[in-house]
């Protein structure tokens, strides 16, 4: 007889550990699949905004999680690592989720929490100077920048938004958007009124350049026609993020880019026996402590559905 875990839980991040630590405490019978440690955070070399840590960088938080999870690795909580999950099927009390090495499970219920990868800049230099001064989160590595000049390349909400941010310690912020910006027009002008904020419209990236660390990037103005070389020690880049949700695309609703749609109140989703959080979803703010608050609320909400 195949076994049936009460909970299958698919992500390694924030959301997915904090699942599964809250999953096992609460004594469901579970399964946490993980390609990898830790989320896309692992890249980061100091990450600031980890709640009770005021320094670690993205590795050591990786490794944190992991430790965590493994206090309670036995016979409540079971690890399937080095494995992506390539579908999940099924209803309420009897799904299936299948794995790229061929392994079918079975679960009562599931939690979605894959998160995302940013969408990279795709021009000379971003690759190579990438974490050498381009980065994509400015709530991560924004501080480090404190007293420089910077670039955000990005029109919409998460552009601007991360602009704002850096205005508050970088001594220039200019934010290049190849469009007229798609951010909420008070956000846009709250952001014009502060004296260190730059808004270039038309601005087309074409380059990073630099030795050691970012030194400029150069531009196409599409207005003028023209190349511009811009000074910055720091590019920030919000061009969106591709969340990695293809495997449930048969079975839950999703935004046009891929968010796993969930109920704000419980995580739960389109299909009742699967919930999601953290980066995957769509909720309006993508965070590591915003995923883990999440992918707790979450397992709150299967407890009292298993035991209802």
């Amino acid at each position: 007889m195949e076994k049936t875990f009460d909970l299958i839980i698919i992500g390694g991040g924030p959301a997915g550990t904090a699942a599964s630590i809250y999953a096992a405490r609460k004594q469901l019978k579970t399964l946490l699949i993980v390609k990898e440690w830790g989320g896309q955070s692992i890249v980061s070399d100091d990450i600031q905004n980890w709640i009770g840590t005021p320094h670690i960088s993205g590795a050591n938080l990786a490794d944190s999680l992991k430790k965590h999870v493994l206090e309670y690795k036995g016979e409540i909580l079971e690890i399937k690592e080095g494995s992506l999950v390539t579908h999940v099927s099924g209803q309420d009390g009897n799904f299936s989720v299948t794995t790229e090495d061929g392994a079918t499970l079975n679960g009562k219920t599931v939690l979605i929490a894959t998160g995302s990868a940013r969408r990279k800049l795709d021009i000379p230099g971003a690759q190579e100077f990438e974490h050498k001064g381009i980065t994509y989160c400015a709530s991560c590595d924004g501080p480090l920048f404190s007293g420089m000049d910077v670039v955000v390349v990005g029109g919409g909400n998460a552009g601007f938004e991360s602009a704002a941010q850096l205005t508050a310690y970088c001594k220039s912020v200019t934010l290049l958007s190849r469009s007229e910006p798609r951010a909420d027009e008070i956000t846009v002008n709250k952001l014009l009124a502060k004296p260190n904020f730059k808004l270039i419209v038309g601005a087309i990236p074409k380059s990073i350049q630099g030795s050691q660390f970012v030194e400029s990037i150069t531009y196409t103005d599409n207005v003028s026609n023209s190349e511009v070389t811009l000074p910055v020690a720091g590019v920030f880049v919000e061009i969106g993020q591709i969340p990695a949700t293809d495997f449930a695309k048969d079975i839950v609703k999703r935004t046009e880019i891929g968010n796993i749609v969930i109920d704000p109140r419980t995580q739960e989703t389109s299909v009742k026996g699967v919930w999601s959080a953290g980066d995957c979803t769509d909720v309006l703010y993508h965070q590591n402590n915003i995923a883990a608050g999440d992918a707790v609320r979450a397992l709150e909400d299967i407890y009292l559905h298993l035991h209802a």
